[in-house]
């Protein structure tokens, strides 16, 4: 197999949606052929219908193309990179999973579901054996894999490397959130300019939830949820990217900084997949890093770093971290996803020889 694999952005206008459309531009293994929209732009051209967010320039094999409908299958794609908003998604994932189409999904919708993986690759690829559980649970040819929540990518890193080291009993995590992960139109300006507002719906629980099955271990045919406590607070920050956490940690093995630092820094990636980022932890040693502005960019925006590490009085240590939300912790996260999916041969066998050539 020579040619790329064909696949589709679902709600391809949207902020999420173009990032999906930037990193694919030039994918050693995925081709776009279709974009869908709302019904605002079904039929235009994309160039014309999107409003381009990016620094980037729109790719031009996708600027010409006609935005297809939202609620039908992409035509010439089996691989499906969905950036619909949650309530569509919560209907439309599961239809297109029950035609035969594999759904690698950025929504909220399907996360916490039973036989649905809520995946990193770096932290839990085993979880895709849920996928048989779910394939004979509800009949699908297709499948449904979910990239988790910004905020919870950032802070699941550190919180994978500490808890196979030495165990983690508890976290408070308190999060600064960039504007960007409110979508467009996003937060008005006259309620984010010279403020910070304490509250995003519904972001404190899916922090918690979601780092707790991320970390959870496979037990038959599910997943029990990891045993550790779980305190989140989020707030809306006047950055355009870069999703910071501040952490306090309890461990239940003691340790030092020097051993805290050491376990972090020598945390691996996953080989063989072309957005695989070498290093997916960067330990920062300067007193005043991570920044958003300075490392939101790390590793192509796929690592996450981390600084200030420091004991705390409270639990044991304390440390902030740092994620692009729009990329490691959104689009770059689904398109990770679905290269593991190629390479353990969910897309048939030949998808699999496009991999490993």
């Amino acid at each position: 197999m020579t040619e790329k694999i064909p696949v589709a952005v679902l709600g391809g206008t949207g902020a999420v949606g173009q990032r999906f459309v930037s990193l694919l531009a030039d994918h050693p293994w995925f081709e776009i052929v279709s974009v869908t929209g709302s019904k605002r732009s079904e039929g235009r051209q994309y160039g014309e219908a999107v409003r381009w967010h990016l620094s980037t320039e729109i790719p031009p094999m996708v600027r010409e193309m006609q935005v297809d409908r939202g609620d039908e299958g992409p035509k010439g794609a089996q691989l499906l990179f969905s950036a619909l908003p949650a309530r569509v998604a919560l209907e439309t994932e599961p239809q297109l999973a029950e035609e035969g189409y594999i759904v690698c999904s950025n929504a909220s919708s399907h996360r916490m579901g039973t036989d649905i993986p809520l995946l990193i690759p770096e932290i839990n690829a085993d979880h895709l054996t849920l996928i048989e559980r779910q394939r004979d649970l509800r009949g699908w040819s297709g499948l449904i894999v979910t990239s988790p929540n910004c905020s919870a990518t950032g802070i699941v890193f550190p919180l994978k490397a500490l808890d196979d080291a030495f165990g983690v009993s508890q976290v408070h995590a308190v999060t600064m959130n960039a504007i960007s992960g409110a979508g467009y139109p996003g937060v008005a300006s006259i309620e984010i300019y010279d403020n910070v507002i304490p509250y995003i719906r519904d972001e404190e629980v899916k922090i918690a939830e979601e780092t707790r099955k991320l970390l959870g271990r496979l037990s038959g045919e599910t997943i029990e949820p990891a045993e550790m406590a779980v305190s989140a607070q989020a707030n809306r920050v006047p950055v355009m990217d870069g999703h910071l956490a501040a952490l306090s940690i309890g461990l239940k093995k003691a340790t030092d900084v020097e051993g805290v630092e050491a376990t972090l820094a020598a945390f691996g990636g996953v080989e063989g997949l072309p957005s695989a980022p070498s290093h997916p932890l960067i330990v920062r040693s300067e007193e005043n890093r991570p920044q958003p502005r300075l490392d939101r960019e790390a590793q192509d925006g796929m690592a996450v770093s981390v600084g200030r590490v420091q004991p705390c009085s409270v639990l044991d240590f304390r440390m902030v971290t740092l994620v692009h939300n729009t990329v490691r912790g959104a689009a770059g996260g689904a398109l990770l996803n679905a290269e593991l999916l190629v390479a353990e041969g969910y897309l048939g066998e030949a998808a699999r020889e496009l991999a490993s050539a």
